[in-house]
């Protein structure tokens, strides 16, 4: 029995709205006791916040323990491999609560850190701060490199962007940490103490969910559902598994 590992933003909703399939596809896994994993590379939410969207949106019993993040992945990477615990954070409650969780002190100067999740009250001020803690030397770290981020049926600015401004800025590239770099791969199998060919990684992003699967070597399905379609496979080489239309189509 292989484990979905999930994404959220495109695959399950759109901002407020719902993705068609995704609650009816859900509540199949539930009645049909059959595990999974919702992995987002969005930072912004805690646990719980995440929980509540979803039952907000009419999921039915989904828990706390049912999500890891980019930013919970990305709190324990630094964790266990730097000393130092003063980040300066760029992010909203979900990247500040992981980094807490771990005991990273929040500071705004002299940080070991600087840690960049989405963080949509940012300012200038702010983005030229994150660029002086690096270029006095702290470790640049990037919970995600999404460009793009589902909302409502169009698309905002994804953590990406910014992370892409400050390495321009900065002349640092930053160590990312969220799909579809590997490393969120390997936390999260390490913590939820499976395999690769244990999980099947099910999104609608080409640039992360699937190419996460896709170089390494793991089983993929591919949603058209949110930032690309199967028109975009060839242009962007990335080759899913299995190509669906709707999430009603993985309902047996």
């Amino acid at each position: 029995m292989k484990t979905y590992i999930i994404d959220l933003d495109g695959t399950m909703y759109s901002g407020s709205t719902n993705i068609d399939g995704a609650r009816e596809f859900i509540d199949y896994l539930q009645s049909k006791n059959l595990p999974y994993i919702f992995l987002t590379n969005n930072a912004t939410r805690t646990k719980k916040q995440a929980k509540e969207h979803m039952l907000n949106l009419g999921f039915k019993n989904i828990k706390e323990e049912d999500f890891f993040t980019s930013a919970m992945a990305t709190a324990k990477f630094i964790a266990k491999n730097y000393p130092g615990k003063k980040c300066f954070m760029l992010g909203e409650s979900g990247l500040e609560e992981a980094l807490k969780e771990w005991n990273f002190d929040i500071v705004q100067e002299n940080a070991n850190f600087v840690v960049i999740g989405l963080d949509r009250n940012a300012t200038y001020k702010k983005y030229s701060d994150a660029l002086h803690n690096i270029l006095a030397g702290a470790k640049f770290i990037a919970t995600n490199p999404d460009r793009l981020l589902a909302n409502n049926g169009t698309f905002d600015i994804g953590n990406g962007a910014v992370i892409d401004m400050l390495e321009y800025a900065s002349g640092i590239e930053a160590i990312k940490i969220g799909k579809p770099y590997q490393i969120i791969l390997d936390i999260l199998l390490e913590e939820k103490k499976l395999k690769k060919e244990d999980i099947i990684l099910l999104g609608d992003n080409l640039e992360t969910d699937i190419k996460l699967g896709y170089e390494a070597d793991v089983e993929t399905i591919m949603v058209c559902s949110g930032v690309h379609s199967e028109k975009d496979i060839a242009r962007l080489k990335v080759y899913p598994s299995k190509v669906i239309k709707n999430l009603k189509e993985l309902i047996k």
